[in-house]
């Protein structure tokens, strides 16, 4: 118990890279995410997509919602537009998603320790080869919990990330709250 509520306001909570990828075009699209809260038992977050960024296909060790503030997601013929909330149980697969032209934004909740794990890597292979995607590396995340600090299984299909101090986010990602 905290013995109170923690206020936590998204300005004073760091973004961290989660994902990154050259697309067809030769623009750079990444995923940002701000982990608001973090325990063993949950994870809340908050995460901007730039406009045609991807999360592969997915789940997470933990049931799993995710409610879309602005701009849109799509996954096949399925659009996910602002407003629309997703519910996941912990087991279910999700993905691969696109951010719409606008990009995304949305807030999730993990009830569990939220870790990702891969889901079908032959679709998102697929995918990347159709679409010309390239995943590049982005730096590890800095403000992983000890409870996360070695991602559980393979997880580089879903996430590429390095250690590498020579990787920055390039010139063309802008990350604003509004």
């Amino acid at each position: 118990m905290r013995g109170g509520p923690d206020l936590k306001h998204l300005d004073d909570v760091p973004a961290e890279e989660m994902v990154r990828y050259r697309l067809a075009d030769g623009r750079i699209a990444s995923i940002w995410e701000k982990w608001i809260e973090q325990s063993p038992n949950y994870v809340a977050f908050w995460n901007k997509w730039d406009p045609g960024a991807w999360s592969a296909s997915h789940g997470h060790h933990g049931d799993h919602i995710n409610l879309i503030l602005r701009g849109e997601l799509r996954c096949g013929d399925i659009v996910a537009r602002a407003g629309t909330h997703i519910m996941l149980e912990y087991g279910d697969i999700f993905g691969p998603w696109e951010a719409g032209p606008e990009g995304c934004e949305l807030y999730g909740f993990i009830a569990g320790e939220g870790s990702a794990y891969v889901g079908d890597m032959d679709l998102w292979e697929r995918t990347l080869k159709e679409r010309g995607i390239e995943v590049l590396a982005c730096p590890s995340p800095k403000r992983r919990p000890w409870w996360k600090q070695k991602p559980k299984g393979d997880m580089t299909s879903v996430v590429n990330w390095t250690d590498d101090a020579e990787v920055r986010p390039t010139p063309d990602t802008r990350w604003t709250l509004g």
